[in-house]
């Protein structure tokens, strides 16, 4: 039996299904090489058929335009008869989702290193105005001693471009999506940081951040929940790592980190700190005879319960409580998510350029340290202006009192 061709592509094997068509393994006759098939086949599409059909040559163009390492490359779009298809680079590895399986964890150091590609791959498509708005483990592949590859921009979209899809239509899939997304809001390369720090938590504590008995009680809870640190949940993980999952999981956009490449750089810093010193780099030390080499430990591994973020409804009275009323720090996060002071301790940590350059002059004037008994320069200027007001009144009095 002839095998089944699209176009110049002679279909060899299905690899898998998803919600906008089929994926099938091909060979390229002109070109004799093996490629990725993506179908849409229209005519299963009652209604909005020129809408889906705009929307795969949107990802199209968007995923053409990217060339880089850890982006599944497009060579070709076409359409034969009712199908529409894109042929893309054929990876041998296996989808994220298979790695993390249900309920297991990925080795931190295998974590980081997905997630600091992962991060690369968005930072490039981010600074050519793409935004994927879909990343998740299903759309990751590993590749065995290879580069991780981005997959599926489905749903992107230039951030110039116009909305194929109504107002308040939610795309993406819920559990991995960001709280802008859950509520309706646009989505920018922010909410693609989100969902990869929903990813990067769930490979290292095997459970989501965010769980739900159905879609709605998910999308509460990515709204409103606050997830522990992933070091409450896995004592490998290193207090660094804590914090740059914090920043990734901030609610409030302005708290989350505002670039990929950021993420990308932190967890690199990350992933040197968690490598072994080389062989030979370390001093000799004299060890007594028979005794074991003591064991160092990445983390303190008390039990804590440490908060990582802010509901997406916080106001700005939350950031008028005095400090003494503040909850005891666990792990050195307070139990609300100080975005500030996560990036400082981050900062502090990879050697970055200190933050305070970036503050605004509330958050400078809030991270000045206190003396616990002496006057203030603030106790100072109110009693010196209440005596001079004293003056002022006592002065009227006298003068009203000489014209009586």
């Amino acid at each position: 039996m002839e095998a089944p061709q699209l176009g110049r592509y002679t279909i060899q094997s299905e690899l898998g299904r998803g919600a906008m068509g089929v994926v099938y393994k091909a060979t390229d006759s002109v070109l004799e090489r093996t490629v990725a098939i993506k179908t849409v086949n229209m005519a299963l599409e009652q209604e909005g058929a020129d809408k889906y059909e705009a929307r795969f040559y949107q990802e199209a163009r968007a995923a053409a335009g990217l060339n880089h390492p850890n982006i599944v490359t497009v060579h070709d779009v076409g359409k034969a008869g009712e199908v529409v298809f894109m042929a893309m680079e054929y990876i041998e590895g296996v989808e994220l989702r298979t790695l993390m399986g249900e309920g297991q964890r990925v080795g931190v150091s295998q974590a980081v290193a997905i997630a600091a590609q992962i991060a690369e791959g968005l930072a490039y498509a981010h600074q050519r105005g793409v935004v994927h708005r879909d990343v998740k483990p299903a759309n990751i592949m590993v590749v065995p001693n290879g580069p991780v590859k981005i997959t599926d921009f489905g749903i992107a979209r230039r951030r110039s471009a116009s909305e194929l899809t109504q107002t308040g239509m939610l795309l993406g899939s819920p559990k991995y999506m960001s709280p802008e997304q859950v509520i309706g809001k646009r989505a920018d390369h922010r909410s693609d940081i989100f969902s990869l720090g929903v990813i990067l938590y769930e490979m290292l504590c095997g459970a989501a951040p965010f769980n739900g008995e159905n879609v709605t009680a998910l999308m509460y809870q990515t709204v409103n929940f606050v997830p522990p640190a992933p070091s409450s949940l896995n004592d490998a993980v290193p207090e660094l790592l804590d914090y740059i999952v914090a920043k990734m999981l901030a609610k409030p956009l302005e708290e989350r980190y505002q670039d990929a490449q950021e993420v990308a750089r932190d967890l690199r810093e990350c992933e040197k700190q968690l490598a072994p010193p080389p062989a030979g780099t370390l001093p000799p030390h004299p060890a007594a005879p028979g005794a074991a080499e003591p064991v160092p430990q990445l983390v303190d591994t008390r039990a804590k319960t440490v908060v990582m973020a802010q509901p997406v409804n916080r106001t700005r009275e939350a950031d008028k409580t005095p400090e003494e009323s503040s909850p005891p720090l666990a792990h050195g996060i307070a139990h609300t998510f100080n975005s500030a002071e996560a990036t400082q301790r981050l900062a502090a940590m990879t050697g970055a350029a200190t933050w305070e350059q970036q503050q605004s002059a509330t958050q400078a004037m809030s991270a000045l340290p206190r003396a616990g008994g002496g006057w203030r320069r603030r106790d100072w200027l109110l009693v010196g202006g209440a005596a001079l007001l004293g003056l002022l009144v006592a002065g009227a009095v006298v003068r009203r009192g000489g014209r009586g």
